[in-house]
């Protein structure tokens, strides 16, 4: 008990000198403030993507996959855009037929495409809504349920018919009390009739997931070329037979497209799992670099700890051996500036919490950057300040608790 009281009043003549030199201490504290709003800010740029991968990877479900014309994932090289943009042909409506009429190993499947465009209605316009295209069992591929109304059939599909699904952020915009089954909107000028209003989805980090409208994919294709970015989207029969189902995928489209053995592939097959192998794959690279640069971050700022706590001892030096003289311990002496300098580190961190918090709230909601503060990032970034200012303290500490009383009190300081 008695070492327990002497460490809490350690630590209230710790807290009194932080509080004596403000400024002092907040200048010692910007290389661990720097270090830990880096640390965190990163942590919660992964933690906001890991959320929208895991969205995305979830879309395709565990059986799901897609063939796409080239991606950012999959062992894809940045350097090779321009070799991929001239070796990739764009995938195309007779390719999904070639593989529709010979595919054994799926159960649903889809050509899909998406842009950006322009919806009006009575004069009001949207602009920047997305276009969601594909055929009658692609809803189902996409997570796209149908809360009034219907989707569209495959004759409608086969006929180009030019119907459309809303959104529910489309359907509150333009229709809020009003069924709008059978009512006429514009999408870049064109007249769709509406025939279906999508459940919501709801948003990811302030970004909706129901701004967009759903047309067949033949129309959109007669409408914006066939050279409008398609993909393909598969179901496999189960979760065990999907590595069969995509090789069966690239076999036949290798043939489709006579690629001779010796030759890569021209397109890209990608799964929820790929997708989130590729992307902890990259969140390691990313992870690796900051603690790279939050370590020097760190190191500096332990350094300043560890020169502002030599010349506190120096200014104390009286003081201690006054402490000494009246009963004072050595361990009493040494918790006081480890106390210290800890406190310092861990305000240091809180402070860097604060701000990396405040960073995410503002990136968020001006930006289509997804950042979250984890809360295991929170804990990580003070435990590991408290840590460095620990560490950093322990010399300083030792000395002061090392002066003899009589040298000490015979001290101008």
């Amino acid at each position: 008990m008695k070492s327990q009281a002497s460490f809490f009043e350690a630590a209230k003549v710790a807290l009194d000198s932080l509080r004596g030199s403000k400024l002092r201490s907040f200048l010692t504290l910007l290389g661990i403030i720097l270090s830990t709003t880096t640390l965190i800010s990163v942590m919660s740029v992964i933690h906001g993507m890991d959320t929208v991968v895991a969205t995305s990877a979830s879309t395709m479900g565990t059986e799901g996959f897609r063939v796409l014309r080239f991606a950012f994932i999959a062992n894809w090289d940045p350097k090779k855009f321009l070799e991929y943009q001239r070796k990739n042909p764009q995938l195309s409506l007779e390719e999904y037929d070639f593989l529709k009429s010979r595919v054994t190993l799926v159960k649903e499947m889809s050509p899909s495409s998406q842009r950006s465009v322009k919806v009006t209605f009575e004069g009001d316009l949207v602009d920047g809504v997305a276009l969601i295209s594909f055929n009658s069992t692609g809803a189902t591929l996409s997570n796209t349920e149908i809360e009034t109304g219907r989707m569209f059939t495959q004759t409608e599909d086969d006929r180009h018919v030019e119907v459309v699904v809303l959104g529910a952020d489309l359907k509150n915009r333009f229709f809020p009390n009003v069924d709008p089954i059978g009512k006429t909107v514009q999408i870049d000028g064109r007249p769709f009739q509406v025939i279906g209003v999508a459940k919501s989805k709801g948003s990811v980090f302030g970004q909706s997931q129901d701004n967009f409208v759903s047309i067949p994919i033949q129309t959109h294709v007669k409408i914006y070329g066939a050279r409008s970015g398609l993909q393909y989207n598969f179901s496999a029969l189960s979760k065990d037979r999907m590595t069969e189902a995509e090789d069966e995928i690239r076999v036949l489209l290798r043939a489709s497209r006579h690629l001779r053995p010796d030759q890569d592939d021209t397109f890209m097959i990608i799964s929820s799992d790929t997708l989130i192998a590729a992307w902890n794959s990259l969140t390691g690279a990313i992870a690796a670099a900051a603690v790279g640069i939050v370590s020097v971050f760190m190191v500096v700022g332990g350094v300043v700890i560890m020169n502002i706590m030599l010349a506190v001892v120096s200014e104390r030096t009286r003081e201690i051996g006054v402490r000494k003289s009246v009963g004072a311990r050595r361990q009493d002496i040494l918790n006081q500036f480890l106390v210290e300098s800890s406190t310092l580190a861990g305000i240091g961190g809180l402070i860097g919490v604060t701000i990396s918090w405040l960073i995410a709230l503002i990136v968020r909601n001006t930006t289509l950057v997804p950042m979250e503060t984890p809360l295991n990032g929170v804990i990580i970034g003070v435990a590991l300040s408290v840590v460095v200012g620990l560490f950093f303290g322990i010399y300083p500490a030792r000395r002061a608790s090392r002066l003899d009383p009589i040298v000490a009190l015979r001290s101008e300081n």
